[in-house]
């Protein structure tokens, strides 16, 4: 099959969740179909980007959005009454290479991956999926709630809107993608129970086991300046570490992602280490005696889990976390919400390594037993090429 992949980022480098899921989706589909690969990007430059995905493409077009034009359409789509985000990612400019690409190339599908680039592809008439990954009006409410006073009446407008708009998403589509039952089920129309569930993987080529000395006691990684996860470092940071602090005094915590916002970067001290951008996020997984995700806003299915359990890392997370990966807690992973709870967890494993093992061969096993980019496009695949709309 000839299929066109619609993304509103370029899948490389793979710092963020969706760009992670587009990488391994072509690199998986390429196996069994030719890829046409449309992405939008900021960059000028995305010649390193290209030569990662030669391999797996047929053909790549990047439109570069131009600041002028996405302010020009955030601006319609708010008198439009659309989501303020379907203007950063849509634009006359990137239609019409679109509709050019269509054709030239005279695809068999087209996959969208996210709503927010969906308008894109409205006027096409190919047989079409989107993958709506997760709920962004819930994760739009839930990260309202956290946010400044002065952001409140905008995120409270955007939620509403995404709520529409997903459900106008569905029925522009053929098929219907999504990460998590867990998110399936907070979508707010009754056609929710058609949406396919398409987990995401682990490359385990890549995050295996490494036999190292574990010298950090906590880490968190992840993109630092997405609001779910600056708020869950300073969580970890104001809320979780001075209750550790108190039975292991000298307990080391290392933050580690892309882009640490301010309020990141502010967290630094002597038993917190801010990085920044890591070449390989392994060494951050294989270091740290435990991996937290201490997630209080935000949906979907948290990558950095997958992968920490991978390389036999404990992990500790939320119950909201956790809702979407499916591990057993006690077992395979330990959950609380309150932070007297989560430090007890950290405390423990870090002061019984034995146990830590023990529930991190466990988490292990569970991951490889679940979670596979291969299994994913394989289903993908085969709601792709079944015709008529579900």
């Amino acid at each position: 099959m000839k299929l066109l992949v619609l993304l509103s980022r370029v899948p490389w480098p793979v710092e963020k969740g969706d760009k992670l899921r587009a990488f391994h989706q072509i690199r998986c589909l390429s196996e069994e179909h030719e890829i046409h690969l449309f992405a939008l990007t900021d960059d000028k430059d995305n010649t390193v980007a290209k030569e990662k995905l030669t391999s797996y493409c047929a053909s790549i077009t990047f439109v570069q959005r131009e600041w002028f034009s996405t302010g020009w359409n955030v601006l319609k789509a708010f008198f439009n009454g659309k989501p303020l985000q379907t203007g950063l990612f849509t634009s006359k400019k990137a239609a019409n290479a679109l509709v050019a690409l269509v054709q030239k190339i005279e695809p068999d599908h087209i996959y969208c991956q996210l709503i927010r680039s969906a308008g894109l592809a409205e006027s096409l008439d190919i047989p079409s999926t989107v993958d709506y990954q997760d709920v962004m009006s819930v994760n739009m409410l839930r990260r309202k709630k956290a946010s400044p006073w002065y952001l409140k009446p905008v995120m409270a407008i955007e939620y509403r809107r995404l709520m529409k708009y997903e459900y106008a998403i569905y029925q522009q589509f053929d098929h219907h993608l999504i990460i998590t039952a867990t998110d399936r089920d907070l979508m707010p129309f009754e056609e929710r129970d058609k949406i396919e569930i398409i987990p995401n993987g682990v490359d385990y080529n890549y995050f295996y086991p490494v036999d190292e000395p574990r010298d950090i006691d906590i880490v968190f990684t992840g993109n630092m300046a997405y609001p779910p996860n600056i708020d869950a470092s300073e969580f970890l940071v104001n809320d979780i570490l001075p209750r550790v602090k108190k039975v292991i005094p000298d307990v080391r915590v290392m933050l580690a992602g892309a882009n640490p916002h301010a309020r990141v970067q502010n967290l630094a001290s002597r038993n917190v280490q801010v990085t920044g951008w890591v070449d390989d996020i392994r060494e951050c997984y294989s270091r740290s005696r435990v991996f937290i995700a201490p997630m209080r806003i935000g949906t979907g299915l948290q990558n950095k889990l997958l992968e920490a359990m991978a390389m036999k890392t404990p992990c500790v997370t939320t119950p909201l976390a956790n809702d979407a990966l499916g591990a057993k807690p006690g077992k395979e992973i330990l959950t609380a919400d309150k932070p007297s709870e989560l430090a007890k967890h950290l405390i423990f494993l870090i002061q019984n390594p034995e146990k830590a093992s023990l529930i991190a061969a466990a988490g292990f096993d569970f991951v490889r037993d679940h979670y596979s980019w291969e299994e994913s496009a394989r289903q993908m695949s085969a709601i792709m090429q079944t015709s008529g709309k579900h």
